[in-house]
């Protein structure tokens, strides 16, 4: 196999055009990577949200920690620097950007990324941190991946 068609496996998704998306993505890629209190992370919701930064940041910590407890296995994320998605970063993406509108399809989705038989509670944390980024004016776009 090439390495393009490796690559292709490895990262079939590109990443969101939406900007809401794109910033939680880069969140979810740092604290996967760094931890759930990394400053560069902290730094671009403080860039992106204002003085209203804390609750979309506070969420999104308390959904990866909440996922890393909950989880059956590991979920790939690729580097904040890369331009293509893996499919779990996508599915992830998929469910917080469609919880709102669609939450038994999400919470079905988390469970099945999780690998666990019930994920809403989880996914409540999901839906809390979607309504904060729509509050503070990045909503998350339903056709995000």
């Amino acid at each position: 196999m090439s390495a393009a068609h490796t690559l292709a496996a490895a990262l079939p998704v590109l990443q969101p055009e939406d900007a809401g998306a794109r910033l939680l993505l880069f969140g979810i890629r740092q604290m996967g990577a760094h931890g759930l209190h990394d400053a560069c992370t902290a730094h671009a919701f403080v860039t992106a949200f204002g003085k209203g930064f804390q609750r979309p940041l506070v969420l999104l910590r308390a959904l990866m920690a909440e996922m890393s407890a909950a989880s059956a296995g590991p979920i790939q994320i690729a580097p904040w620097c890369c331009a293509r998605m893996t499919g779990p970063e996508a599915t992830l993406l998929e469910v917080i950007a469609g919880i709102r509108t669609h939450p038994a399809r999400a919470n079905m989705l988390l469970a099945d990324l999780l690998g666990v038989r019930d994920a809403a509670s989880i996914g409540f944390t999901a839906h809390a941190l979607a309504n904060a980024f729509a509050d503070l004016a990045l909503p998350l776009d339903e056709a995000t991946p």
